[in-house]
């Protein structure tokens, strides 16, 4: 989506620090959802054709209960089935069901489950942290790690922390913070995999293992109705509610009632905005980076205003934009305006996670559990 609005901005000021007024439109949130008539939030559409599936969860309830306690999100039953299946190839160890098959371990939720958590020395884990790489947003969740040199990694991209996932993302965070839809469930982004992994090789033994695999993981996807394809109607459906697409490519799906009101665009695009933190970052002295910032500046003012008239998804749009750009050059100014957009958009569990984030973002040991 374009976003070249044009802003009147002769009377504005330009704020170098946090303003007060950027939390003064919290004001604006304590009524929101009357003022612009937004439905309450729901379980993903998309999870609605994956009902009675048949079979049961090996698991508790008071399990699936700790589990969602610990995350503070819910698990779509992909999840617990894949588990399942991964028990079926490894009884002894599921979490390394993959491994020598795809390069793949299950990982983050999928070790409570395995229960590493009551194993760990780690006293006070956060599992807000727990395998989120360095270039994770807030709503990607990892499930499943990948080979370490890229840091490749598959996880559940949510809208909001209250809904189930709306796809699975595949991310590699040494090449940068883009997120590829890899479908609506874990299956079929194995599936994925395992198609690739088929094109690449050529060693017999290795096709013959690769093609029983994916006959064993196409055969429970079928059972269980899982959808193998790679874009579905419901991530379709969802595509056409997404504001803008942003740096990591996911899109942002921000309410927006009847009269547009919920989002404005930002006055430069994707490609000008990088240009801007460019600068930023390869500035030559503290000096001419002051300078740079002052673009940024004057985005955070329209912010404010926007803000203000509960366009909530400016500000939420800029500061994924600045987190994904990856540089700690922009952690004060993300911390100043992604926290408050997620509160203002009803998301704080989302807002909990940057905060922690931006507090410890680090490249490797990224598994909270181990030692």
């Amino acid at each position: 989506m374009g976003r070249g609005r044009s802003y009147i901005v002769a009377a504005m000021v330009i704020v170098t620090k946090c303003p007060a007024t950027i939390t003064g439109c919290l004001r604006c949130a304590v009524d929101s959802e009357s003022r612009r008539g937004l439905p309450p939030l729901t379980r993903n559409p998309a999870e609605d054709g994956k009902k009675n599936r048949g079979g049961e969860f090996a698991f508790s309830e008071d399990l699936q209960q700790e589990l969602q306690h610990l995350y503070q999100v819910p698990m779509p039953e992909d999840f617990y089935h894949l588990w399942q299946f991964c028990e079926e190839l490894n009884p002894g160890n599921p979490c390394d069901a993959l491994t020598s098959s795809l390069g793949l371990q299950l990982v983050g939720p999928y070790d409570i489950l395995a229960g590493k958590h009551k194993v760990t020395t780690n006293v006070e884990p956060n599992y807000f942290l727990h395998w989120r790489y360095f270039y994770d947003p807030p709503e990607f969740q990892t499930v499943i790690a990948g080979d370490s040199g890229t840091q490749y990694h598959l996880g559940y991209f949510r809208d909001t922390p209250d809904e189930l996932p709306a796809f699975v993302a595949a991310g590699e965070a040494k090449k940068g913070c883009s997120l590829l839809q890899m479908g609506d469930n874990l299956f079929c982004s194995l599936n994925l995999l395992l198609n690739r992994r088929l094109k690449e090789i050529s060693n017999k033994r290795q096709i013959s293992s690769l093609k029983e695999l994916e006959t064993k993981l196409t055969a429970m996807a079928k059972k269980l109705n899982y959808s193998l394809e790679q874009r579905t109607k419901g991530m379709k459906a969802r595509d056409r509610k997404v504001s803008t697409k942003t740096f990591h490519g996911a899109g942002l799906v921000v309410p927006i009632d009847k009269s547009g009101v919920g989002y404005r665009e930002l006055p430069e695009t994707d490609g000008s905005l990088k240009k801007i933190c460019k600068a930023i970052v390869e500035a030559p002295s503290d000096e001419a980076r002051i300078k740079a910032f002052a673009p940024i500046q004057e985005m955070i003012t329209y912010v404010q205003f926007a803000n203000d008239e509960c366009d909530y998804g400016m500000g939420y749009e800029l500061g994924i934009d600045l987190f994904c750009y990856g540089s700690h050059y922009f952690h004060k100014v993300v911390r100043q305006l992604l926290p408050l957009a997620y509160k203002l958009l009803k998301s704080h569990l989302f807002a909990e996670i940057v905060e922690a984030h931006l507090a410890k973002r680090k490249w490797d040991d990224l598994d909270q559990l181990k030692g």
